[in-house]
């Protein structure tokens, strides 16, 4: 058995080793819309793409054995294109019937993102090893080499897709120049070792034909497939929507979510009641019309720091928005401006709190999530303790929290602020607290007693939905005890139960 060319065996051991990694970044892309980006996802994804590298590398040592791998290499690299360009509309048409699904449905639609193009690709190096192995004194050599090559492989393929390809092209671009890439080295390795470009693909002429309209149907299905998102940016599949009941009223969705809800007409039109709540809180935090200096972990659709600017003139907003292309896309549909008195700083919350001054604010807004799931790492006691820093003594700290029955991450937020600040309070509909639905809670904290008796007026003046304020005793309770969260321990996705 002759051995392939030592150029020709590292750059398929590279290009397939490199292809899978592209494929589990793009997996986390292409299913976070419909199932969210959680730690389950991610887990899932890894462990999809992990199982797949095994079988795969078990599958093509399998069948070197058996038969000449020469044959092979070439109809495995057209049949992960075959399979890459036909993940898309699967996985665009599967997501819209798993939509909002649990762990069955978080794993099944990572199975079909990823499994079956990287199982055929992680079946390339063993394939290529065999054909290397003709002097077996050099077998440690041969397969370290091409190990690490490999490796190399995987290494640029995630630091280039992370760092370039998703900041630059669209997710349905990616896989369907990959899988393009990966049909054009199937062929030149086909003519290359036999001559025969057909010999590419396994089988009959008719199978070639079959197999060769599939992958054609799957490209052709992938541009046509029913996409979730207006704008695909490194951290969200995302979308604008006008209300079919206000002209003016457009709604953000992010990853499936429904995000924040702007007025294009009237800023201080609050949709959401969570919206509502901090805003009756910035009512009754000074006398009316008063400045604000405001922070926002998270900016959305930027209601809040809207509201603030229309009904406090003068207020000042810094919001830690991740996302750039959000903003933009904010700018562009939402009517999005910003100035002196709102600044925006992209990039992440955590690190753009570290650098605010101590004492700087009366109001700091927690409102970031990734899917429904706030990012663990601003959740825990140090970032509340940060928040502390900057708030001023009469400063309020509003947290959007999102859970359901049996609320345990909720009751773990509230135990981890109230091991930071002495006086907090919870603000949520009757039904949410009773433990019978799922909603959006508020935790306000701070280091001056809350201006509790005229929230609690307030609300009644301007919620559209009953909402309860539960402080002391009756907080206390309600937490129960539960865990502080720390950077140490953090577990928010395995504390939140979803529906």
């Amino acid at each position: 058995m002759n051995p392939l060319p030592p150029w020709l065996a590292a750059a398929l051991v590279f290009l397939a080793s490199g292809a899978v990694l592209v494929l589990e970044i793009l997996g986390l892309r292409l299913v976070g819309p419909y199932v969210g980006v959680t730690l389950q996802t991610s887990s899932a994804v890894i462990g999809m793409a992990l199982g797949a590298i095994a079988y795969g590398a078990w599958l093509g040592g399998w069948f070197a054995d058996r038969l000449d791998p020469r044959r092979l290499l070439a109809p495995a690299l057209v049949l992960a294109a075959i399979a890459t360009a036909v993940t898309l509309p699967v996985v665009r048409y599967a997501g819209e019937v798993l939509r909002g699904s649990a762990a069955g449905g978080v794993l099944l639609l990572t199975a079909l993102a990823i499994f079956v193009p990287a199982t055929l690709l992680a079946a390339v190096t063993p394939l290529v090893v065999k054909l290397q192995l003709g002097d077996l004194e050099q077998t440690g050599r041969i397969v370290g080499r091409l190990s690490s090559i490999g490796t190399l492989g995987a290494i640029t393929a995630t630091l280039a897709t992370g760092f370039v390809l998703v900041y630059a092209l669209p997710s349905s671009a990616i896989v369907l120049g990959l899988a393009g890439a990966l049909a054009a080295s199937g062929v030149a390795v086909s003519v290359y070792l036999r001559g025969a470009p057909a010999d590419a693909l396994p089988g009959a002429p008719r199978t070639r034909a079959i197999l060769a309209a599939v992958g054609l149907a799957g490209a052709g299905l992938a541009a046509t497939a029913p996409t979730p998102c207006d704008v695909e940016t490194a951290y969200h599949c995302a979308r604008v929507t006008t209300d079919p009941e206000r002209a003016t009223g457009r709604l953000l969705i992010l990853n499936s979510a429904r995000h924040s809800y702007v007025d294009l007409a009237d800023p201080v039109h609050l949709e959401f009641a969570y919206t509502q709540w901090i805003g009756a809180l910035a009512d009754v935090q000074k006398p009316s019309g008063e400045r604000i200096d405001a922070l926002h972990l998270g900016g959305g659709g930027f209601t809040v720091p809207r509201y603030l600017t229309a009904t406090r003139p003068g207020t000042h907003n810094v919001v830690l928005e991740l996302d750039g292309k959000l903003v933009e896309l904010d700018r562009a549909e939402l009517g999005l401006r910003d100035g002196a008195d709102l600044q925006i700083r992209v990039g992440d919350a955590r690190m753009g709190l570290a650098d605010q001054p101590d004492r700087g604010y009366d109001l700091v807004v927690g409102d970031a999530f990734g899917h429904l799931v706030i990012p663990w790492h601003l959740t825990t006691r140090e970032l509340v303790a940060d928040v502390r820093r900057v708030l001023r003594p009469t400063g309020v700290y509003a947290l959007n929290v999102i859970d359901y029955p049996p609320a345990r991450f909720l009751r773990a937020e509230l135990a981890t602020v109230a091991a930071v600040f002495p006086h907090i309070a919870l603000v949520a509909p009757p039904e949410a607290l009773a433990g019978r639905v799922g909603s959006n809670f508020v935790i306000l904290a701070s280091d001056s007693p809350l201006p509790l008796a005229d929230l609690e007026k307030r609300l009644l003046e301007r919620a559209t939905e009953p909402v309860d304020i539960l402080s002391g005793t009756e907080l206390a309770a309600f937490a129960g005890g539960a865990r502080i969260l720390t950077d140490d321990h953090a577990p928010v996705d395995q504390l939140l139960v979803r529906p």
